[in-house]
């Protein structure tokens, strides 16, 4: 028996009238070290269930290599949350949207030519089904009837924004419970009758997302489906930030009008984000409205836990409502986080000019007669050095490029002379010439994979031919650099001395700083002056800044500190700036209030 069940007009929980009031709290965007406190932090708001997309790609980055470990023991961290007297909702996709990279589907799966995403096309369910068979074995014994916290899956994710393949709908379904999902079904989709019908499944509870007008909403889903049980599956209380955008906020006045609203009506939530994370590494994914919007690492998503553990005010207005309606006394919650000081400052160790290493993911290829994008490359992510030594014609001739994604920079004979993004790429670059042969490379950088919408899996790197004027370039040698997985160290030569503020990097620069640290605290990490990179911290791949903004400062969590020395390195690829600095608070630049897309 489903410890979660249907009855008209409501839920039961183990046969008793229930309201689900679920938060988001994405495993993979929060150092294992720190699920623990942030599930705290949940139970301690008020809320009775957690909720937790998993992302494919996160545990299986190359076909056959599955990894469950360390930061990807997913068991684990429905296990913690059992033990905090959470439900958990399991929200398998495979395809999860999340503004993660690729909507959770590996690269190596979406790469493949003439692939069908997210349809009936046997290459795409057979991918499906093989995952589910690794996947839910390591889940189902922590269903409910087990004796374990999971009370519910989702079938796929907003699937009527995306298609209406019925067929498909059902093989998700019975996939799950072909590979033993035993727990309550449920579909999620927008909060329009063109989203329901194409999501929702005869059978299986339909729910919405939604950030705003919870009545209209239910009574869709009311008006659809008389005397079903109610529910918000993602209740929008604030929103994600793209790079070069403002930073979305929402009033806690009015999320907590909604919430209770919803809770009135004797419906169930989930708060989407209830703690947002990070996008460590380079996860963060990308949407896409006429050009490319890379979210940033932060994400935050001025939800009530925040990026750095702090309980907002939003947070105290959620737990009001929710223990008033609910009529519960949740726990205390743990202690405020502490942070680095400002204080503590970072010295030069040394610059030098970017110097790629021998290997990447798979090694160099070469006399390659197109260039191969990363996903041929075996890489989901990181940098391709392209090189090749076309003709320069005498008189100069323009270098063209008829596919990019998503960033290069080009030298000649080693002097980098230009950089481009998507759109300018296909206006080229004038190159001097002499009719003899000269080494060009490219160094191509990858921003996430679109996470939403019809161009889900578009490839990165150069998709099309590279002309000096109207003739191709062949021969091409290629280098893919597995950024998540190199060593820093290996980016560059030692070299000493600090790098020159405010000088020009174009083709990248790496520079090392250290900062002594008396202990392993949480820190807000800022790069004055810098302007567009990556950054480690010990080694381990924090991810991407922008000046662009609105994020002005990296939280760094305090697992990936440590007492005594500790090592940043910057590969900037556009202008060295200052010496970084830690800051007291988070400060991810000016704000907007979030507006409800289906106003």
């Amino acid at each position: 028996m489903t410890r979660l069940s249907l009855i008209e007009g409501g839920l039961l929980r183990d046969g008793v009238p229930h309201q689900i009031v679920s938060g988001s709290i994405h495993y993979f965007r929060v150092h294992p070290e720190q699920w623990g406190d942030r599930l705290d932090r949940l139970a301690a708001m008020g809320a009775n269930t957690l909720d937790t997309y998993v992302a494919w790609n996160f545990h299986e980055e190359r076909r056959g290599q599955v990894d469950f470990s360390g930061w990807r023991d997913l068991p684990r961290f429905v296990e913690l949350a059992g033990e905090r007297g959470l439900d958990v909702i399991v929200r398998p996709g495979p395809y999860i949207c999340a503004e993660w990279d690729n909507g959770g589907l590996p690269a190596w799966l979406t790469g493949r030519p003439g692939i069908a995403l997210r349809t009936s096309d046997p290459a795409y369910t057979d991918a499906v089904e093989e995952w589910f068979s690794v996947l839910m074995p390591r889940l189902t014994h922590l269903q409910s009837a087990g004796g374990g916290p999971i009370v519910a899956w989702q079938i796929e994710n907003e699937y009527g924004s995306y298609a209406d393949d019925a067929e498909f709908m059902e093989f998700n379904r019975e996939a799950l419970v072909r590979h033993g999902a035993t727990e309550l079904l449920y579909t999620a989709d927008g909060p329009t009758e063109l989203m329901q019908d194409g999501g929702a499944l005869t059978g299986s509870l339909a729910t919405a997302t939604f950030g705003s007008r919870p009545q209209a909403s239910f009574a869709l889903l009311e008006a659809r489906r008389p005397g079903t049980a109610l529910m918000c599956a993602e209740y929008w209380n604030g929103w994600f930030d793209h790079w070069g955008e403002k930073h979305h906020v929402r009033t806690p006045e009015s999320v907590a009008a909604d919430v209770d609203a919803m809770l009135a009506a004797n419906g169930s939530v989930s708060i989407y984000m209830a703690h947002g994370g990070s996008n460590f590494g380079l996860w963060a994914g990308a949407n896409h409205d006429g050009v490319l919007q890379p979210t940033i690492t932060s994400y935050d998503s001025d939800a009530p836990i925040a990026e750095d553990g702090t309980l907002t005010p939003k947070w105290h207005a959620l737990r009001e409502v929710i223990t008033a309606r609910l009529g519960t006394t949740p726990p205390a919650p743990p202690a405020a986080p502490r942070f680095v000081s400002p204080a503590e400052a970072f010295a030069w160790v040394g610059t030098a000019e970017l110097a790629l290493p021998a290997h990447g993911a798979s090694g160099p290829s070469s006399s390659l007669p197109v260039p191969p994008s990363f996903e041929e490359l075996g890489l989901g992510s990181g940098l391709v050095r392209y090189t090749a030594h076309p003709i320069l014609p005498r008189g100069g001739a323009p270098l063209v490029f008829e596919g990019l994604r998503d960033l290069a920079t080009v030298w000649v004979d080693g002097v980098a002379v230009a950089a481009f993004d998507a759109e300018s790429a296909a206006s080229g670059v004038e190159l001097d010439g002499d009719g003899q042969r000269h080494r060009v490379d490219v160094l191509v950088e990858a921003y996430g994979h679109i996470n939403y919408g019809q161009l889900l899996g578009e490839r990165k790197g150069l998709l099309g031919p590279a002309r000096i004027e109207r003739r191709r370039i062949t021969g091409w040698e290629v280098l893919p650099v597995d950024l998540e997985s190199v060593d820093p160290a290996t980016l560059a030569p030692a070299r000493g001395g600090a790098p020159l503020a405010g000088s020009s990097a174009l083709g990248g620069h790496v520079a090392v700083a250290e900062v002594h640290l008396d202990a392993a605290l949480d820190g807000h990490l800022r790069l004055p002056g810098w302007g567009r990179g990556y950054v480690w911290v010990n080694g381990q791949l924090l991810g991407r800044y922008d000046e662009v903004g609105p994020q002005r400062t990296l939280y760094v969590p305090a697992p990936f500190l440590q007492a005594g020395r500790n090592t940043l390195t910057l590969l900037e690829m556009r202008r060295i700036g200052e010496l970084p600095t830690w800051e007291s608070a988070p400060d991810l630049g000016e704000s907007e209030q979030f507006i409800e897309l289906f106003d």
